[in-house]
C-alpha cells in the first residue's frame, strides 16, 4: 500500500481525506495515464526494433544502440503494466469495499428502522397481546348476547294483539261495505214474516226498538 500510495506523491498523499468516490476517480485518471503510456512505449519498442532491423548488416553499431534502447523501453513497459495490474487491483478492491461499506450501512440503518418499529416488541407480548385481544372479543360478544336477551318496555299480550287485529279486520270490512252503500247482513235486525206470536205489540216495539238501537250502535262504531 505505501508503494502505491508513493506513486500519487508520497506520505502526503496519504492525509488526503478524500472518499471512496474521488479516491476511485483519481485511481482511474492514473490509469488512463499509464495506458496511454502503454502504447507510447509498445510503439517505442516496435520503432527499435525495426531500426535494428535496418542497420544490422550496415550498420551494426546503430543496431546494437536501437536494441539497447529498446531493452530500456521494455523495461520500462513492464513496470507500467505493473503498475496499471497494481491499480486495476486497487480499483477493484475500493470499489468492492465499497459496496461492502454501503451493503453493511444500509442492513445497519434497516436494522435500527426495524428495532425503532418494533421497540420492546417480543413475541411473548404479541403471544399476549393476541390472547388479550380474544378474551376482549368473547368478552365483548358475551356482552351483545346479554343485552339482547333483555326485554325493554313492558310485555304486550299476544291474546290481546291478536283480538285487536281481529277488531281492525272487522272495521275494514264494515268501512267497505258503508261505501258501497251496502250494510253488513250480521247487523241488519231479523225481518219477521208472518204473524208474530207469542208476543204483544208492545214486546213487538220493544224488540224494533232494541235492533234499531244496535244497529245505530253498530254505525256509530263504523
Amino acid at each position: 500500500m505505501s508503494g502505491i500510495w508513493g506513486w500519487f506523491g508520497g506520505g502526503a498523499a496519504q492525509k488526503r481525506k478524500d472518499t471512496p468516490k474521488n479516491v476511485i476517480l483519481d485511481l482511474r485518471t492514473q490509469l488512463e495515464m499509464l495506458q496511454k503510456r502503454e502504447a507510447h512505449l509498445t510503439r517505442q519498442i516496435e520503432e527499435q526494433e525495426q531500426i535494428a532491423r535496418k542497420n544490422v548488416s550496415t550498420n551494426k553499431t546503430a543496431a546494437k544502440a536501437a536494441l539497447r534502447r529498446k531493452k530500456i523501453h521494455e523495461h520500462n513497459l513492464e513496470q507500467t503494466l505493473n503498475h496499471i495490474s497494481t491499480i486495476e487491483q486497487q480499483v477493484n478492491a475500493i470499489e468492492s469495499a465499497n459496496i461492502n461499506q454501503e451493503t453493511f450501512l444500509a442492513m445497519k440503518r434497516a436494522g435500527e428502522a426495524m428495532k425503532h418499529i418494533h421497540g420492546k416488541l417480543t413475541p411473548a407480548k404479541v403471544d399476549e397481546t393476541m390472547e388479550n385481544l380474544a378474551e376482549y372479543n368473547r368478552f365483548n360478544e358475551e356482552i351483545a348476547e346479554a343485552m339482547g336477551s333483555v326485554s325493554i318496555g313492558a310485555q304486550v299480550d299476544e291474546t290481546e294483539l291478536e283480538d285487536e287485529l281481529e277488531e281492525l279486520q272487522q272495521q275494514e270490512i264494515e268501512d267497505k261495505m258503508l261505501n258501497t252503500g251496502a250494510v253488513p247482513v250480521d247487523r241488519l235486525p231479523a225481518v219477521a214474516s208472518g204473524e208474530i206470536k207469542g208476543k204483544t205489540p208492545t214486546a213487538v216495539t220493544e224488540d224494533d226498538e232494541e235492533a234499531e238501537l244496535k244497529r245505530l250502535q253498530a254505525e256509530m262504531a263504523m
